[in-house]
């Protein structure tokens, strides 16, 4: 079970259907693309790379990058993705700890050797290039057969709380993930195309795979990145774009709809489907999303340990505003997906009744293999087949799983389970509040007071005064923040996602506990 077979499926059926887009300019067919990565492979065998070594990819997004990537498969080699905002010392230490042999880079990533590697390309170099041609008949190569539980893809968690560790997925991990789209996300057609506008070393670049599984088109923007401007033009131009978004993405797809006056049937012709994951998206994000750009979101949960692989939440759930409980499934993360099955247990495993709140486990073919050279954490993630993952909900009597709060981000505060996101739906629908993050602080009272980071929109005239009286008016009084600290912006890692360990930093900072006691309800 090597995904490779997934190219030369298509290049063999469809060679001449144009597969990868740099912009609008074409980039390659699915033959080009199945030559280049073959004589990628062809070289990196000839060079000693064994199959079952790793490579590293640590670029921005680029072309290039599908094509080395299924090289690497092509050689029986496993990828090691690295997000290109990550600094050039924190990728050595993942060469180090993956034993990472070659690395692929963009110049602007890294524009000095990394040390432990035996071989680093720069893939908009003419050496690239030259790696990339193949030596004779592309199709003579010999295409390494794996195994289904040998390793394709190697992921560094982002690391908030310590040394990332590195998650090792399976070409069945990642098969299952690939076909999972189909049923549960969204139908793919050969007319679609993708756009890699998050990174490509996280989700977005695993949803290559299905899309690759229908033969529909890979776009890569020419900004590498998020510019929602060109992303809606390049829709315009080349037909409807499906993406994979974190929610900080949704919202500036949203506001920038919005500010420009794009209505939902002009954004249904730049985009068909919207998949966002990763973050929590809030009810009032998700809301204003579907009021301003129309039916294409779908929700996804997942872990880097289970990728892309848990529940969903479907356009027609989302639209279903008939049902008597739309309201609390508009705030879930929807139902499990189709190869897994989702529980709720307690701190021993076990069991939990509907409506209980507890540990998410997940059980199916999905599931990581465990961590690299890491046997106690992967002990201690994957227990009898079930990874713990760490975050807290519950499911209701229909399956929807509503997601709380990571475990470490639970707030006690006098003896009551303070779930900060709970806070945070409350805050987000006040006028005048852009983004919203609680975390807990020590108190000798209470062992732990509530306290909200909150970004005000542009011009807003809300006041922590205001804040509290909205809170007051939405939440139980123990819930409500006993402190409110308005910031110009939340700390957020390489994903998107806020960083509450530095929140929680910032209120152990004694200059700024001092300035921030000045501040407090």
């Amino acid at each position: 079970m090597n995904l490779v077979h997934l190219l030369l499926r298509q290049a063999r059926q469809c060679p001449d259907r144009l597969a990868i887009l740099y912009g609008t300019e074409p980039w390659a067919t699915h033959a080009q693309w199945a030559q280049r990565s073959a004589g990628l492979a062809q070289r990196m065998r000839a060079a000693g790379l064994v199959p079952g070594d790793r490579v590293m990819l640590f670029m921005r997004n680029q072309p290039r990058y599908l094509e080395i990537l299924w090289a690497a498969w092509w050689a029986g080699l496993v990828v090691v993705p690295v997000n290109a905002k990550l600094h050039p010392r924190e990728a050595e230490w993942i060469v180090a700890n993956a034993g990472a042999r070659w690395a692929f880079v963009t110049h602007d990533v890294a524009s000095e050797p990394l040390a432990g590697l035996q071989q680093q390309i720069d893939v908009e170099s003419d050496a690239c290039d030259d790696l990339l041609t193949p030596v004779g008949d592309a199709w003579a190569v010999p295409v390494v057969e794996r195994e289904a539980q040998d390793l394709a893809w190697l992921f560094y968690t982002s690391g908030t709380t310590g040394r990332p560790k590195g998650v090792m997925l399976t070409h069945r991990n990642l098969m299952t993930m690939g076909l999972t789209y189909f049923i549960d996300v969204d139908p793919v057609s050969s007319e679609d195309a993708i756009v890699y506008a998050a990174p490509m070393s996280h989700g977005a670049g695993l949803y290559a795979i299905p899309h690759l599984m229908a033969g529909a088109r890979h776009v890569v923007p020419a900004s590498g990145g998020v510019e929602p401007a060109e992303l809606f033009a390049l829709g315009e131009a080349i037909g409807p774009l499906s993406t994979f978004a974190a929610p900080t993405i949704v919202k500036r797809l949203v506001d920038h709809a919005e500010q420009h006056g794009i209505q939902a049937e002009a954004s249904a012709r730049a985009f068909k489907t919207i998949v966002y994951g990763g973050a929590p998206m809030y009810a009032a994000d998700i809301a204003r999303a579907l009021r301003v750009m129309g039916p294409r979101f779908v929700q996804i949960y997942g872990q880097g340990e289970t990728p892309m692989v848990g529940t969903a939440l479907s356009r027609r759930q989302l639209a279903d505003t008939a049902h008597p409980r739309h309201t609390e499934r508009m705030a879930s993360v929807g139902v499990a997906q189709t190869p897994v099955q989702v529980r709720v247990a307690d701190a021993d495993g076990r069991s939990l009744p509907t409506g209980a709140v507890g540990e998410v486990l997940i059980k199916g073919d999905s599931v990581m293999a465990g961590y690299w050279n890491n046997p106690e954490a992967s002990s201690a993630a994957v227990r009898d087949g079930w990874l713990f993952t760490g975050d807290v909900g519950c499911l209701d009597a229909d399956g929807f799983l509503t997601l709380k709060d990571r475990s470490k981000d639970l707030i006690i505060s006098g003896g009551s389970n303070i779930y900060p996101r709970e806070v945070e739906e409350v805050l987000l629908t006040a006028p005048g509040v852009a983004e919203v993050a609680v975390v807990g602080l020590p108190d000798a009272e209470w062992g732990e007071a509530v306290v909200a980071f909150v970004v005000l929109q542009p011009g807003s005239t809300a006041t922590r005064d205001t804040l509290d009286r909205h809170c007051l008016a939405s939440m139980a009084r123990f819930k409500r923040p006993k402190r409110y600290e308005i910031v110009t912006e939340l700390p957020k890692n390489n994903y998107g996602k806020v960083l509450k360990t530095e929140l929680r930093q910032r209120l152990a900072d004694p200059a700024h506990a001092a300035s921030g006691q000045r501040s407090a309800m």
